[in-house]
């Protein structure tokens, strides 16, 4: 699944357009569908994303011990 992909999914799931987003997070929609499209939606701006819609967003990698390495 690409990012592109999940936040459509996340945006459906929500019941929020993807411009609505977009300003949430303080793009425009143009620029935002933009990034969307080249996949170029950095894991700073998912982080964003999930603040907007008060979730979580998580990016990480498990070691063989349990600790995760990553962004929460």
């Amino acid at each position: 699944m690409t990012t592109s992909d999940m936040v459509r999914e996340l945006c459906e799931k929500m019941n929020i357009s993807l411009s609505e987003l977009a300003r949430r997070i303080g793009q425009s929609p143009q620029n935002f569908n933009k990034k969307l499209q080249r996949g170029t939606v950095k894991a700073e701006e998912m982080m964003e994303i999930a603040d907007a819609l008060g979730i979580t967003f998580e990016q990480s990698f498990m070691l063989p011990d349990g600790e995760k390495v990553g962004l929460f």
